[in-house]
């Protein structure tokens, strides 16, 4: 299995838009877990010899837009005309995510669901300009940040005009040092934002270098209002939060008027409506700036740390006490089921070693044992003192210290393993997420139920790990691997798991939002009370339902 040059993606083709990052970066998967792959989907080694199914041909034709001449040319005078786009290949484009399905539709030359206009506004002004045009127009409209939606939450079923915020709206507004908060516009991508905040003292005169903490897998092609309206979280959550803990405040511009939340650090004054807007998807209204909460940046105090458990519960019920001791969490905690641990075992090429013998000796079995892993951060003492606590419990609880080496591994490859679904899918091998929050005491419950749920598809990997942990629970992520690429066909698997999940006391989602494909099942998730609060929320802002229709169920 070698990079081919068919498979570098052609100028405005249709592969140039579903492939993961930077054009040309390519990452096959390791000779370990390939020989996985092959062995448990029952592959030959020929079915890798020559990708197929590539989608690499160029978006042909012309949709005609269903916006008249006249709005169009209304739309213009706003942005001007560098700013606008109603070809079809950036109409595609800016509708479009990340998400297997998306993907699948694009490898076939589907062209559905796609906006009628793409607009690149500069300001906020044009910004509300276009809203109340769209307002009154009752067209539909959409925003893209930075196109890493893996929901279905950039596809535009109505068509309608969509916002590409990345391109002008993502400026710092303001450093505050003394509130320990930064303002930004809601297009700033993540490298971004974070090499401002790293290199602060450098590019903003500031005292010292600080950081956001927010590093979702996608912290190179994700915006930071994204981060904010899909409740992201990132690998670092468990110190630092999710990202609907690192706001402050948010500006947004909706059809019924503007409006700036307060940056209290704590108010009692009602219901908040900063909370209210998190999470809200381009549904009440356009974001346009946020106000987020930053930390120190420590260079060199970081302790990174491995364990290997004999079993999924005992791994499970080390994190847990990790979690609820009361002596701080560390930044970084990932724990993986047995069969990723396997799977990470051949990846990292220390299956069959010596490590893998002398574990086997102590009774770490493959089939069975779990890796737990992690980083501590933060002030040195406060990291030290927390390292030292996490390998206390680690080994009162039978696990066997492995030091940082295996969790420094898995970090190298973090941004770049996403790469491998393309390469995967070239030769009809699909690799998917769904993931889900769990309160500890049904955790066991949703995995079992999950994961048998997933192996009764022949031929199927189904690798579970935990990543962002809280005293009351955590979430499992599960991944599967398997031969299929009929859109149809994976549509029904994926909309069964999912309902396996709700159906076994786990979230639909935990941090890639709701989008169109969790939005059907959001009213039976949440209650019809709770879902009736919403629309009327909906309808507040958004009288005519212009604003991302169909998005969150409403």
């Amino acid at each position: 299995m070698k990079p081919d040059t068919k498979t570098k993606a052609i100028p405005f083709s249709f592969r140039s838009i579903f492939t993961w990052g930077a054009q040309g970066q390519f990452k096959n998967p390791s000779k370990g877990f390939l020989s996985v792959i092959k062995k448990e989907l029952s592959l030959s080694d020929t079915e890798f010899d020559t990708p197929v199914n590539l989608g690499n041909t160029r978006v042909e034709g012309e949709q005609k837009t269903a916006i008249p001449k006249e709005e169009l040319f209304q739309f213009e005078k706003i942005v001007g005309l560098e700013n606008v786009s109603f070809d079809t290949y950036s109409r595609l484009k800016y509708s479009t995510g990340k998400s297997m399905e998306d993907i699948l539709q694009l490898r076939q030359k589907r062209i559905e669901n796609i906006c009628d206009l793409v607009l690149h506004p500069r300001n906020k002004k044009e910004i509300q300009k276009i809203v109340s045009l769209c307002h009154e127009k009752k067209i539909p409209l959409h925003v893209y940040g930075g196109g890493s939606s893996v929901t279905l939450g950039l596809s535009c079923p109505n068509g309608g005009v969509t916002l590409v915020m990345s391109t002008h709206m993502n400026k710092l507004i303001r450093l505050n040092e003394t509130n320990m908060t930064i303002t930004v516009e809601s297009g700033m991508m993540g490298p971004f934002y974070e090499d401002l905040l790293q290199q602060a003292p450098e590019k903003l005169a500031a005292k010292r270098p600080y950081t956001g903490g927010h590093f979702p897998q996608s912290f190179e092609y994700s915006s930071v209002g994204g981060w904010v309206v899909t409740l992201g979280s990132g690998q670092a959550s468990s110190y630092y939060g999710d990202a609907c803990d690192l706001v402050v405040s948010q500006e947004y511009i909706t059809p019924a008027g503007s409006f700036t939340t307060h940056e209290f650090p704590a108010a009692a004054t009602g219901p908040k409506l900063n909370d209210i807007m998190k999470g809200s998807e381009g549904c009440f209204g356009v974001l346009v700036a946020v106000t987020m909460k930053i930390f120190p940046y420590y260079l060199k105090t970081a302790n990174a740390f491995t364990f290997m458990f004999p079993d999924f519960m005992t791994a499970v019920k080390t994190a847990r006490k990790i979690s609820q001791a009361g002596f701080g969490m560390p930044s970084i905690l990932r724990l993986s089921d047995p069969e990723e641990t396997d799977v990470a075992m051949k990846m990292y090429g220390l299956a069959n070693g010596w490590l893998d013998r002398f574990m086997q000796f102590k009774g770490l079995k493959p089939g069975v044992r779990c890796l737990l892993m992690g980083q501590t951060n933060g002030e040195k003492s406060f990291s030290k003192n927390l390292f030292k606590q996490i390998k206390k419990v680690g080994r009162s609880n039978h696990g066997l210290y492995l030091t940082g080496y295996p969790m420094k591994k898995w970090r190298k490859g973090r941004f770049s393993d996403p790469y491998m679904r393309d390469a995967l899918n070239d030769y009809n091998v699909l690799i998917d997420t769904l993931e889900a929050s769990v309160t500890w005491e049904h955790l066991a419950d949703l995995y079992d139920a999950v994961r048998t749920h997933i192996k009764q598809n022949p031929g199927t990997i189904c690798m579970t790990h935990a990543s962002h942990f809280y005293a009351q629970g955590t979430n499992l992520y599960f991944i599967f691997i398997t031969k299929m690429q009929d859109v149809d066909a994976f549509r029904l698997f994926q909309r069964s798991i999912i309902e396996k999940i709700e159906g076994n006391f786990g979230s639909l989602s935990h941090h890639h939002g709701v989008g169109r494909m969790m939005a059907p099942c959001m009213e039976k998730h949440l209650g019809q009370e709770h879902m009736a609060v919403l629309r009327a929320i909906k309808t507040h802002f958004d009288p005519h339902h212009i604003l991302n229709p169909g998005g969150l169920g409403l």
